[in-house]
């Protein structure tokens, strides 16, 4: 009976991504913001990517991880925003079983890329804090280089592991997912196939690229405020701290609210909760990082104004 009863189901081939359910002027309101907020995101990680790039100034280990991490930032947003927008505006919510994974394959492999690129950049942050005069040698360009790709390769290639699994179960319906993105556990929820291997497989390569970089990001920092807590002088506190603490809002934001997203439990009642704090750090937190690292930072603001007084004389200004 059972066997015939699942026989009878019908196999999905598309979802619909419900996003934010409300009426035709809001959903016009809220296209203009995601619109803005998406353009003010790649214009800002844009910029720091072309400073890295183009300015002497920033050729140092620190800069060299800023730049990779708004060059996955810039993929990372247009992942999520573009397909948002285009749903607002055209009130398609129609994705395909494809576009789906694949949109989850891009956006978990960024994210645990982001998790590890953190990692690295507090890593950095405590060789110059705490080893100043082994920071030359240990944080060459070589090792940057590896360190850099090691965070990408790893995050995509554990993520196609997932995939992989994901490819072997079978949808069955409802084929709606109540988010803006196909996010994971909404996607587990519509299978009908045995998905505990999955969920054991999905644990691991969570446990790999999230907590453990968070504890390697917490303990580099424990490192670092305490050398920084040994400094004698105010002055000589305030320098070393002012070095690391654009880095440390980044990540306090970042794993601050991938925290209470993943924390908060899944019962209709808080759904809009959820999917509001899923906001911080699919979009919220592409666009605040750029802001950060721009206005915390005097060498990003200084070659910003060498950027922009080069373009004016270009232009004859």
């Amino acid at each position: 009976m059972a066997i015939s009863e699942w026989k009878n189901r019908t196999i999905i081939t598309e979802f619909i991504l419900l996003g934010f359910e409300t009426s035709p002027p809001f959903q016009i309101l809220l296209f203009l913001v995601f619109l803005s907020t998406y353009i003010i995101t790649m214009a800002g990680n844009i910029l720091l990517v072309v400073l890295v790039v183009a300015d002497q100034h920033l050729h140092k280990p620190m800069y060299y991880f800023l730049g990779n991490l708004s060059f996955l930032e810039i993929f990372y947003s247009s992942t999520i925003s573009l397909r948002m927008l285009a749903s607002l505006i055209t009130g398609d919510k129609r994705l395909y079983f494809n576009g789906c994974i694949a949109q989850f394959y891009f956006i978990a492999s960024l994210v645990s890329t982001e998790c590890y690129l953190l990692s690295v950049m507090s890593y950095d942050r405590y060789i110059a804090i705490c080893k100043p005069l082994n920071y030359a040698i240990v944080m060459q360009d070589s090792v940057c280089c590896q360190l850099a790709s090691l965070c990408w390769l790893s995050g995509f290639l554990a993520i196609a592991i997932v995939i992989i699994f994901m490819m072997q179960i079978t949808f069955c319906g409802p084929n709606e997912i109540d988010s803006f993105f196909c996010d994971f556990e909404p996607l587990l929820n519509l299978s009908c196939s045995d998905i505990v291997l999955l969920k054991v497989v999905a644990f691991l390569c969570s446990f790999t690229f999230s907590l453990i970089p968070f504890l390697l990001t917490l303990i580099s920092y424990v490192y670092i405020v305490t050398t920084i807590l040994k400094i004698p002088s105010t002055m000589g506190k305030q320098k070393a701290f002012s070095t690391c603490s654009s880095h440390l809002i980044v990540v306090t934001l970042y794993y601050g609210t991938l925290i209470v997203v993943y924390m908060i439990p899944d019962t209709p009642s808080l759904k809009d909760t959820n999917k509001v704090f899923s906001l911080f750090y699919t979009v919220l937190t592409p666009l605040i990082n750029p802001l950060i690292y721009s206005f915390r930072n005097k060498e990003v603001k200084e070659s910003t104004q060498r950027l922009f007084r080069k373009c004016l004389s270009l232009v004859g200004i």
